[in-house]
């Protein structure tokens, strides 16, 4: 992998390895993908304001996230069935963001159970929730989380129903899984995936089996599940609920707003993530950066901030940082590192990001993240943005 300079790189090896239906489950976004794409506009809208002669030959780059000392302000997204990238899923990220000294966030619909991941490392794991309408199999879920050592729950809020991602339905990925000569041709034309796919264990939302009596365990019956379960009268009382019966620490994923973020303080929760799911829920709603200000005037250091969407560079990273954020996540680069090389394409992911950030602290004239502020950022003239980020 020693061709693989960028993120970008990752994701074209990705692109060749994969089968097409594969690799747009985890590059697409939903409808016109304008929201998807947005995400990376947002960055390319602003640049930095560098500190010349500011004394930064040593950089640090770790930060403390609720209560956690990570190495790299970069954390691990929770993304589902990642099994379909690469062998070892979930397992392989964890391991991957140890090595790095950070942490993975496992989701729901995770291909490897969270007790398993749970195992396979030594550094807590953080383990993602859906809103579900049923409070029985919901505090199941919970107790198969903690049971696993996990000591943060990610609540995401964004997912009344699931967003309508074209390309997945063009390309057969739905439920059940479409097969027509155009997708077979496509999976045979990738042997090597189509091996390690047929004779490894069978992929499914690990997580969710056994979690009701009597119900298939297939990935199809198990995803059917999942969006049965979803609930649009989820609302700030049932978030109350789940803060009353976890004891751990609590974040909520998808806050695109100061109101949003208020109530989630009110509501108890430890940090929010600013998150429009990576443009895979609602499309043409505003990029992620263009709110973080916002919500970080609003509730400043009431809870910690974290960061996802559009992330492909260390200098957006600093970026985000700079303008609020304790940390970041990323979804789709890991995945790309995953399908390129397994455990080592994800510690490759890791790496390239972790160069690019001490480089661009240097550059700009930071020494540390906490050296950090949003007056690093500028707005390129004729762009809007928000008072906040003024």
């Amino acid at each position: 992998m020693g061709d693989i300079l960028t993120l970008d790189d990752l994701r074209l090896v990705a692109k060749r390895r994969l089968p097409r239906m594969v690799f747009d489950f985890i590059d697409g976004g939903a409808e016109d993908e304008r929201t998807l794409r947005a995400n990376r506009e947002a960055f390319e809208r602003r640049t930095f304001e560098p500190r010349l002669l500011s004394t930064a030959a040593e950089r640090d780059q770790s930060v403390t996230v609720l209560g956690e000392r990570l190495a790299t302000p970069v954390l691990l997204a929770p993304t589902g069935l990642s099994r379909l990238a690469g062998p070892g899923g979930e397992t392989a990220a964890a391991k991957a963001a140890q090595k790095r000294g950070t942490v993975s966030v496992i989701s729901s619909a995770s291909s490897v159970a969270v007790g398993e991941v749970g195992r396979s490392v030594e550094r807590p794991q953080w383990f993602q929730l859906y809103p579900w309408g049923d409070w029985e199999l919901t505090s199941a879920l919970m107790d198969r989380a903690k049971a696993a050592g996990v000591t943060t729950l990610v609540l995401t809020l964004d997912v009344p129903v699931t967003g309508a991602r074209e390309r997945d339905y063009r390309n057969g990925m739905t439920i059940p899984v479409r097969i027509n000569p155009r997708t077979a041709f496509d999976v045979l034309s990738h042997p090597a995936w189509a091996l390690k796919v047929l004779t490894g264990k069978r992929i499914t939302m690990a997580n969710l089996v056994g979690l009701r009596e009597g119900h298939g365990s297939s990935a199809a019956s198990l995803a059917q599940l999942n969006l049965s379960l979803l609930n649009p009268s989820y609302s700030w009382d049932d978030v109350r609920r789940v803060r009353d019966y976890w004891a751990g620490r609590l974040v909520l994923k998808g806050i695109m707003g100061a109101a949003d973020a208020r109530r989630s303080v009110d509501a108890g929760a430890d940090g929010v993530i600013v998150s429009n799911h990576g443009g895979r829920q609602a499309d043409a709603i505003p990029a992620s950066l263009d709110v973080l200000a916002d919500v970080a005037a609003e509730i400043g250091t009431e809870a910690e901030i974290l960061f996802d969407g559009g992330i492909r560079r260390g200098t957006d990273v600093v970026m985000a940082l700079a303008l609020g954020a304790r940390a970041v996540l990323v979804g789709r680069p890991w995945m790309y590192g995953l399908a390129a090389g397994g455990q080592s394409g994800v510690e490759k992911m890791f790496d390239i990001l972790s160069t690019e950030i001490d480089r661009t602290l240097a550059l700009v004239g930071a020494r540390s993240i906490a050296d950090l502020d949003a007056s690093f950022v500028r707005n390129r003239p004729g762009t809007f943005v928000s008072e906040a980020a003024r």
